[in-house]
């Protein structure tokens, strides 16, 4: 996309953040990261993965937002009639609310970590963000991390980054120490 040099990046964490950091960055474009992470569970995971963020933030210098709200009970209230079906309220929130800062605060466009997983459903990720890009009349950047896995975790490891085993909900919190059924 030409004309994009200010992007507000939504980072769901650090070792998540750090490849496609260094990728924009090196390609000239300026990224502010966006924390918006209703879903993760418990509140100390939480705090882990924030905190995991803000080092590097401040280790690299680039600017972050934090909305530091801990929505649990929103959270479940929107997801535990439907378990199954969970990401899709997850994804739209946190979408949403970076699309709203992104129009609201001058950047020419948002996107989002969330492209960087091999565990996340890319394609429903893109379409809400799209989605949310017409909803607040704002660009969406939107490139396929998930080639930059393996530089991902080779540099989050280097920088000593806290490294969660689960992608942030309750739910997938079970699922990964008790597996999928």
């Amino acid at each position: 996309m030409s004309g994009i040099k200010h992007i507000l990046m939504h980072t769901c964490c650090a070792p998540c953040l750090v490849a496609p950091y260094h990728s924009l960055s090196e390609g000239g474009m300026k990224i502010t990261a966006f924390w918006f992470n209703p879903n993760i569970h418990p509140y100390t995971e939480y705090l882990k993965r924030k905190e995991a963020l803000v080092s590097f933030a401040e280790k690299e210098q680039f600017d972050l937002i934090v909305l530091d709200d801990y929505a649990l009970e929103e959270f479940l209230i929107n997801t535990t009639g439907d378990i199954g079906n969970r990401c899709q309220y997850c994804y739209s929130v946190r979408l949403e609310k970076a699309a709203e800062y992104a129009s609201r605060n001058g950047f020419d466009a948002f996107s989002s970590t969330l492209l960087y997983s091999r565990y996340q459903k890319h394609e429903m990720i893109r379409r809400m963000a799209e989605d949310a890009a017409n909803k607040y009349d704002i660009s969406f950047y939107y490139e396929d991390f998930r080639p930059l896995w393996g530089k991902g975790i080779e540099l989050s490891k280097a920088e000593g980054m806290y490294r969660q085993q689960y992608c942030g909900c309750i739910f997938s919190e079970k699922d990964r120490y008790l597996g999928k059924k």
